[in-house]
């Protein structure tokens, strides 16, 4: 089974109050679902809706009416997503040396910014790399210019300003219109 599906279906699983206080007693012992309600004062139609859904992302195992923590499924999954291997950004190969390794250096697997580089060649090469979410002949509000950046990295203000200054973006005086003018600012 894929790694994502299996994160996504436990995240979704501990994503209500109710389920983790179900996993909390069950940490304590075998349960059945009776037995849950009780405990907990809830409804047992609640309780059952609950334990489907626990049971569907493993993180509880059934076996005859009685339900018990998968504690080793959750091991597991926490195993494989913090063992070490953390994907890094990979640049594409029709890319000078350089570019890649900045690029690799100050971006993180999904391509946002780990950290903005100071002024210099380093910030231009990221700035290219920024630019290309804007198309050409297109007029941008300061609030969608903030939101297509804000993918890249939460400084949004200062990221606008640079392609700004750095000549890949123009806007009006008063901010109301943002365009992208050049292919890539030369480094």
């Amino acid at each position: 089974m894929n790694e994502q599906p299996e994160i996504l279906s436990f995240v979704k699983a501990m994503a209500s109050a109710d389920r983790l206080r179900i996993v909390g007693l069950l940490s304590q012992g075998s349960r059945r679902a009776a037995e849950i309600a009780e405990a907990l004062g809830m409804h047992p139609s609640d309780v059952n809706r609950h334990l489907e859904q626990l049971t569907g992302s493993a993180v509880v195992s059934e076996t005859d009416g009685v339900y018990d923590l998968n504690e080793k499924a959750i091991e597991s999954l926490a195993r494989g997503q913090f063992q070490g291997k953390r994907p890094s950004y990979v640049a594409k190969d029709d890319q000078e040396e350089d570019v890649r390794k900045v690029l690799k250096n100050y971006l993180k697997a999904d391509g946002t910014i780990k950290q903005i580089p100071q002024m210099g060649s380093k910030l231009l090469i990221i700035l290219n790399f920024i630019v290309d979410a804007f198309t050409f002949d297109t007029n941008y509000t300061e609030k969608e210019v903030n939101t297509i950046l804000r993918r890249f990295h939460i400084d949004t203000a200062a990221l606008r300003r640079y392609l700004v200054d750095y000549g890949l973006m123009a806007r009006e005086s008063d901010g109301t219109r943002y365009w992208r003018v050049k292919e890539e600012a030369l480094t």
